[in-house]
């Protein structure tokens, strides 16, 4: 799999992944001494046309700016050859969605273009680094290959890709390079520039707690010269209290909009495509709640944890987001009592379905601490909702009630 080519999907939010936008990253990348290309982000036409006289160049490459890959392809991404082109362009752009092939039929909205002097390309390179966590190390991956079609080249000629993996005691070492600048068919020159490259690349991976780092391509220029034409970084939502400076540079417009209020509430929560709604505590329960939920033969409209010292509050704003997805036929809440008592679930179960009106059918499996006390509140209460006994019966009676 390359790392990259998800850059903007579902698995990096359900990994707690934030992205940056090319322009973002390349500024990141120049601030480690990597070469990029002449460029600077624009918000309207004007200012793009602006921008050509400030950059210089007799032709310029206007790039939409959304977290997702394949823009090329999608049209998000021109050469102009004037300013007037420029203009033009990025009027054509800006203020719509760009749909690609990472992205939902909505596609993501373009509020910023990327003006960028072009460059003359002689080869076409794919590096990037990641966490390979099963070695707990960083792993370089690297392929002469490199250009648009990367996953092509992973799924059809996988002999093309060379990873290294980094080990945190002794760095990046010379012969790594070596190794990779040889597949690279580089002469001494260019490998010198890569060892440059990659040691700047690691340092600012390390330095900046990231989980993703893709340079597609990384070009070697007629003249020689190494320099990354487009990158896409992965920071880790977990780190981004050590770089409040990165964590300003977020984008919520390129989220999901009740991911963002999800975040708001320290609850994680990802919009899937079912109609089964699922409200847990604990990542690894959630995800069991999802599989139980597909082997009964229904579909999950969602991921939401809400956390193991969740309180009566989360579980209401947690309601509230399930019940703004149109889809949702039925709600299933499977919760584990250890830290947080059941009591205080069935307590904001009650609150919630009473304040936002839930109109869907409830079915709740409560287990662990005070769970008869949790139990007793819900069937005395004024709510209506399907009582389950176990795991299994809880799936089963979801996938009914949405059916």
């Amino acid at each position: 799999m390359i790392s990259g080519r998800h850059f903007g999907t579902r698995n990096d939010r359900i990994n707690n992944l934030m992205n940056l936008h090319e322009y973002q990253a390349k500024e990141l990348l120049a601030s480690y001494a990597i070469p990029v290309p002449k460029g600077q982000a624009a918000d309207s036409p004007e200012q793009a046309r602006n921008l050509t006289a400030a950059l210089g160049g007799n032709a310029w490459m206007v790039k939409a700016q959304v977290h997702a890959g394949g823009r090329g392809k999608a049209g998000g991404v021109k050469m102009a050859h004037n300013p007037d082109e420029v203009e033009s362009l990025a009027r054509q752009l800006l203020g719509t969605r760009l749909v690609t092939k990472q992205t939902t039929a909505q596609g993501q909205p373009i509020h910023q273009v990327l003006i960028e002097t072009t460059t003359d390309i002689a080869h076409e390179f794919y590096l990037s680094l990641l966490v390979d966590r099963g070695r707990r190390q960083v792993a370089i991956m690297a392929s002469a290959a490199g250009g648009m079609d990367i996953e092509e080249v992973a799924a059809t000629e996988p002999e093309k890709i060379i990873t290294e993996f980094i080990d945190p005691a002794a760095g990046l070492q010379g012969f790594q390079t070596r190794r990779i600048g040889f597949a690279f068919g580089l002469d001494g020159t260019g490998i010198k520039q890569l060892g440059s490259i990659l040691s700047g690349l690691y340092n600012l991976f390390v330095e900046k707690d990231l989980s993703m780092l893709e340079l597609n391509p990384l070009v070697a220029t007629k003249d020689g010269a190494l320099m990354a034409l487009d990158a896409k970084i992965n920071l880790d939502d977990s780190a981004l209290y050590r770089h409040p400076e990165l964590a300003a540079q977020r984008d919520e417009s390129q989220e999901d909009e009740k991911e963002c209020i999800a975040r708001r509430f320290d609850l994680n929560y990802i919009t899937l495509d079912g109609n089964i709604a699922c409200m847990v505590n604990g990542a690894g329960l959630a995800m069991g709640t999802m599989d139980i939920i597909k082997l009964h033969g229904g579909e999950p409209a969602n991921f939401l944890d809400v956390g193991g010292g969740t309180n009566a509050e989360k579980v209401s704003e947690a309601f509230k987001l399930i019940v703004s997805d149109s889809k949702v036929k039925a709600i299933l809440v499977n919760i584990f009592g250890g830290i947080v008592r059941c009591d205080l679930i069935a307590e904001g179960i009650i609150n919630a379905m009473t304040e936002v009106g839930v109109n869907l059918p409830v079915v709740v499996r409560l287990e662990g601490t005070n769970v008869e006390q949790g139990r007793a509140m819900l069937e005395n209460s004024a709510v209506s909702v399907i009582a389950a006994d176990s795991f299994a019966d809880a799936a089963a009676k979801a996938v009914a009630a949405a059916a």
